[in-house]
């Protein structure tokens, strides 16, 4: 299967998305999760944040920063069979929205954030993944991160950014 080309994260996205998603990697760091933004998934979506923990648990964060972008949303349950825990990750003035029944509660968490910072407001149901489907998600995930971060060492090795 050829690779999805990277995109610098959030270039096409409203300010207030990369300061939502500033505000989730500052919280995910303290709980010891990494995250990587804008991961294409082999079902043609792209997470706007993906996030490993030590264990090789993979959380998704789908960033929603206006209303009519969230209430038009369709494709989110496509990410769930790549993650063991999925999340939406709003500003303030989305939160009360996320409890319609659309959205899952039961299953989706919900994080509030804003560029210092963000809190859990609803945890995410714990879906473990298959362990071939972990295996080949966190190799995909690892190797995503390297070829980034190669490309921040020789700009030249293309759009890996």
């Amino acid at each position: 299967m050829a690779t999805q080309p990277d995109s610098l994260c959030f270039t096409d996205a409203p300010p207030i998305a990369a300061e939502v998603a500033r505000g989730v990697t500052r919280l995910f760091c303290r709980q010891d999760l990494f995250a990587v933004c804008e991961v294409p998934l082999p079902n043609g979506r792209r997470a706007d944040l993906m996030a490993i923990d030590g264990k090789g648990g993979l959380t998704i964060v789908e960033i929603k920063v206006a209303k009519s972008d969230l209430l038009g949303d369709g494709k989110w349950t496509d990410y769930l069979e790549y993650c063991d825990r999925f999340f939406w990750a709003v500003p303030p003035h989305l939160a009360r929205i996320l409890d319609e029944e659309r959205y899952l509660p039961q299953a989706a968490g919900l994080i509030v954030a804003d560029r210092y910072d963000a809190a859990v407001v609803r945890e995410a149901a714990d879906r473990p993944l298959a362990p071939a489907r972990r295996k080949a998600e966190v190799l995909r995930f690892a190797r995503r991160a390297a070829r980034r971060l190669s490309a921040q060492i020789d700009p030249s090795l293309g759009d890996a950014n």
